[in-house]
Order: C-alpha cells, then sequence, then structure tokens
C-alpha cells in the first residue's frame, strides 16, 4: 500500500496539481492584497470615501455602545449581512479571472506560435523511408 501511494504521488499530474495549489493560494492572497489595500481605496476615494466592508445590514439586535462597524457587530456577536465584503470578495473574482484568462491566452499564443515553427520545419524522410533507402542500396550491391 505505501509503494502504491508513493508511486501515486510521484506522478507528474499530482505534483503539477500540488504546485498549481500552492501557487494559486499565494496568487489569492496577492490579489486580495491588490483589492483590499490599492484598488479599494481608490474606489473609496473616487466615490467619496465610500469603504465597502463596513456595507452591512444586522439581522438581530444591536447591543448598546456597539460602534457601528462590522468589526464591532462581529465582536458583539450580532449576526450581520456583509454585502459590501461580498462585493469586495466579487471584485477580488474578477480581478483573478481577468489574470487568468491574460495568462491563459498568453500561453496559447505561445503554443500556437510554437505549433506553426513545428509546421514550418522542413520534415525530413521518416525512419521507415530511410531504412528503405538503405535495403535498396544494399541490394543494388
Amino acid at each position: 500500500m505505501l509503494s502504491e501511494f508513493k508511486t501515486f504521488i510521484a506522478r507528474g499530474n499530482v505534483l503539477d496539481l500540488a504546485v498549481g495549489v500552492i501557487i494559486g493560494a499565494a496568487f489569492g492572497a496577492i490579489v486580495k492584497s491588490l483589492t483590499d489595500d490599492i484598488l479599494m481605496p481608490v474606489i473609496g476615494a473616487i466615490t467619496g470615501g465610500i469603504d465597502f466592508s463596513n456595507y452591512f445590514y444586522p439581522l438581530g439586535a444591536v447591543p448598546e455602545g456597539t460602534p457601528g462597524t462590522l468589526e464591532a457587530m462581529k465582536a458583539a456577536n450580532v449576526p450581520v449581512f456583509a454585502y459590501g465584503s461580498f462585493v469586495t470578495a466579487v471584485i477580488n473574482f474578477f480581478i483573478l479571472a481577468f489574470i487568468i484568462f491574460l495568462i491563459v491566452r498568453q500561453a496559447n499564443k505561445i503554443l500556437h506560435q510554437h505549433k506553426q515553427e513545428e509546421e514550418a520545419a522542413p520534415a525530413g524522410p521518416s525512419e521507415v523511408d530511410l531504412l528503405i533507402q538503405i535495403r535498396d542500396e544494399l541490394k543494388k550491391k
């Protein structure tokens, strides 16, 4: 069973998947930081200081003296409908999807270019053709 597991793990596609998941998680953190730390403040400045992360609707009783921020509501265990956080997550998704689209698009261009170069390369005789030529030359002698 252990040897089967080693064989399974050693397959290229499993290792590629593991690398892809790790890189994807790191890339997701970069996109989250881009959205939270760069884009959302700019969008907030353009729209007059709107902070999407503090857009929520309390679904339960709010204790007296609780500040009107999402963090304070969560700390007070008030159920909230945090649609601002959802908007931020949607923006993160679209940024990530667009960047992946650009990467796949560029990879497809490179692969298409590589295929054209392979097709344009002059093809020599196949191994069978060479063997036939050698056989014919030997028969002549």
